[in-house]
């Protein structure tokens, strides 16, 4: 390859300067702490927003896909010697996949940082915690506008550690802090620093997949650039396209791990032991979707791939079946947690899942811009309203001093711009029509099934509807509604009254459900919504990568052939996602608003629907099930190795060792006599000595 120096544009600087201003704002961090404490507050927000700004300055763009894309390589690391590999290059990508991910970042976590000027006021650690944050969010967005693998790479290793730091923010594990701080209830009780170390194993199984996964593609393809591996994936010989196959697997594995989908899941629920801004920025609206967007990044370099080897179509389908099992099986957990942050935590792997599916589905059929478009539409959608759902959440906890929903109830008419922010954001997630984005991103994905052919992935992911409208208005209604619980009738004979967050944390919240209603409102025109435009453009774009004749992918025309028309999918996919809204809506609003039937009463009343709580309460005994195979064995294997091998052998051969050093020396001090005689009679045996040595020296 021709090395390629091209120079950065005007055009393009914003590009490098979104994620270059946080990593900046990081390290000035420390600085600017020894200078004052509202300096570095307010210094790390400014930082923010720059990279809110340059992020911003890309959304022309987007209005002019012939444009695009736009990519600058600059020289960064020359490897001659490698026959695969010339050369590593440092570059950023703009297309509309990197410009609608960079802008969600840049916009939440500047809304999120203001807020953590009122959350964390006080907090004796809050150096470390700007450090992190900017750190992650300039990790984050580098992931996002990276033009090769080698980049994103980089930015993903960036956010698992911020994630890693911040889960375990509060790593004294104070027993004190255990109804704010920690996370689950016993037998499933644990501290942040166990968290923190948690997500970080479970992650990096999932990473070191991804990394084997990128291994044998480079290898293959001897490219690491995603423009240059849609040529390369064109133009391999026939016999060697089958590797792409358990390459693109493993490659899944980082997203598996990242977002959070089965079977590596439960790090994402016990990730909430964390402040609850890292929660909202890192577990709800960016991070866990790196691995989302990983795989529409990789969505046209495979689906161009399965038309010249059709067996890569199986990719697609391992991802479809893993996002909907994934998003039935998170919200049922969520039904029955305590926690309120646990419940969206839950409901967080759940969408995820959503977004999972609909990029899977995509990959089966010809027509793959509404199932690609969904699965980003929702992604958008689920970032804006599960960050204020978070935000809210903040405020109840911060407000109730507790995580567990049996603490808090009746406080609506002490938090009243918290209570409708967080309702309104919840009907978005429910999926509530029709001025709520979630309704038309959720139907979106659950169309894509009916027109790709997929009945049985159709009927989980509506069942799931159901699921979703139960635990939110539940989650609400023991929040907000009902009576006030015995915790804050404590408070209140305490002196500490419920009220409402102060302005600088209820604002960010309030934006972020306003913006969910204008996401809403602004996908109700027919020809001009957000989500149809979305598709154009997504379609157009993909369009110059993706050109496909139909007798190249057969897999793809048999899974289209098997699609209902497009006018019964809307209609069937209308129906099924209201029942499931209102039997679920019902069910709930029976049961915790209402109060017809005392919901304790009736599952301690029947054996099955008691055992079917302690399952879902017990997470599916999946976290038990990992503990017990993996985690105690683990522990128990750790024990013997430091009983029978570190201190019984190690630690006693090095005592051994010390002892025999300590001996000697105490010996052979006992030569240093201090006599000047012996030190004379010294020096001269000596000298004879050397002069024998030179003596034998010469003679051989």
């Amino acid at each position: 390859m021709e090395p390629i120096t091209p120079i950065i544009g005007i055009e393009t600087l914003p590009a490098w300067l979104c994620w270059l201003f946080p990593l900046v704002g990081a390290l000035f961090s420390p600085i600017l702490a020894k200078i004052h404490p509202k300096v570095r507050d307010y210094g790390a927000v400014f930082f923010s927003f720059l990279s809110f700004l340059m992020a911003a300055m890309l959304i022309p763009l987007l209005f002019n896909i012939e444009l695009l894309p736009k990519w600058e390589i600059l020289p960064w690391i020359d490897l001659e010697g490698l026959p695969v590999l010339s050369k590593i290059e440092m570059g950023v990508l703009i297309d509309p996949l990197s410009i609608i991910m960079a802008n969600v970042i840049a916009f939440i976590s500047l809304l999120i940082m203001i807020y953590s000027l009122g959350y964390m006021k006080g907090d004796p650690s809050l150096t470390r915690y700007w450090f992190f944050m900017n750190f992650f969010i300039g990790s984050m967005i580098l992931l996002v506008m990276s033009e090769n693998l080698i980049l994103t790479l980089f930015g993903w290793e960036g956010v698992g550690l911020c994630s890693y730091a911040l889960i375990g923010f509060w790593y004294k594990d104070s027993k004190k802090d255990y109804i704010e701080r920690w996370v689950g209830e016993p037998p499933e009780a644990y501290p942040p620093s166990h968290c923190g170390m948690k997500a970080f194993i479970t992650t990096r199984i999932g990473d070191l997949s991804l990394l084997l996964g990128a291994l044998i593609i480079v290898a293959f393809t001897g490219t690491l650039s995603y423009i240059g591996l849609l040529e390369e994936v064109q133009h391999l010989p026939h016999e060697s396209m089958w590797i792409l196959v358990p390459a693109a697997i493993f490659f899944f594995g980082g997203p598996i791990g990242k977002s959070a989908q089965l079977p590596l899941m439960e790090w994402l629920p016990d990730a909430m032991s964390g402040p609850t801004t890292v929660s909202a920025l890192i577990h709800a609206a960016t991070m866990v979707n790196a691995g989302v967007y990983l795989v529409g990044r990789i969505f046209p370099i495979i689906y161009v791939g399965s038309t010249v080897y059709p067996e890569m179509i199986s990719f697609f389908y391992v991802i479809a079946w893993i996002g909907v099992l994934t998003a039935f099986v998170a919200g049922t957990q969520a039904m029955a947690s305590n926690e309120i942050k646990k419940v969206l935590a839950y409901s967080t792997v759940s969408q995820l899942g959503y977004m999972m599916l609909a990029l899977g589905v995509a990959g089966t059929t010809l027509e793959f811009a509404l199932g690609y478009t969904a699965g980003v539409f929702h992604l958008m959608s689920h970032a804006v309203f599960k960050a204020a759902l978070f935000l809210t959440a903040g405020a109840v906890i911060h407000a109730v001093e507790s995580r567990f929903l049996h603490h808090m109830g009746g406080i609506r008419k002490e938090m009243p711009i918290t209570f409708w922010c967080m309702s309104l954001t919840a009907f978005s997630l429910m999926g509530v029509p029709i001025l709520f984005s979630g309704f038309w991103s959720k139907d979106m994905i659950l169309e894509s099934t009916l027109l790709a052919g997929q009945p049985l992935i159709f009927i989980l992911a509506a069942v799931t509807v159901a699921i979703t409208c139960f635990y939110s208005v539940r989650m609400i209604a023991l929040t907000f509604l009902g009576k006030k619980s015995d915790r804050i009738h404590e408070m209140e004979d305490g002196g500490h009254h419920v009220h409402e967050a102060p302005k600088v944390m209820w604002i960010p919240y309030a934006i972020l459900a306003a913006v969910t209603l204008a996401f809403g409102i602004g996908s109700i025109f027919p020809y001009n919504g957000i989500g149809i435009w979305l598709e154009h453009t997504f379609e157009g774009y993909l369009s110059k990568f993706i050109e496909i004749e139909h007798h190249l992918s057969p897999v793809s025309i048999s899974a289209t052939e098997a699609a209902l028309p497009q006018e019964l999918a809307v209609l069937m996919t209308i129906v099924s996602s209201l029942t499931m809204l209102l039997v679920g809506t019902w069910i709930a609003y029976r049961l915790y608003v209402k109060r017809t039937v005392d919901p304790e009463k009736l599952v301690g009343s029947r054996s099955a629907l008691k055992s079917m709580w302690t399952f879902l309460f017990r997470r599916w005994y999946i976290n038990a099930f990992f503990y017990k195979v993996f985690i105690y064995p683990t522990i128990s294997i750790s024990r013997w190795a430091l009983k029978h091998i570190e201190e019984s052998g190690i630690d006693k051969f090095n005592y051994v060792v010390a002892d025999a050093v300590k001996s000697f020396c105490s010996r052979f001090r006992r030569t240093h006599t201090g006599v000047l005689n012996y030190n004379v009679i010294g020096m001269i045996l000596g000298f004879i000595l050397l002069i024998i040595l030179m003596f034998v020296a010469l003679v051989w």
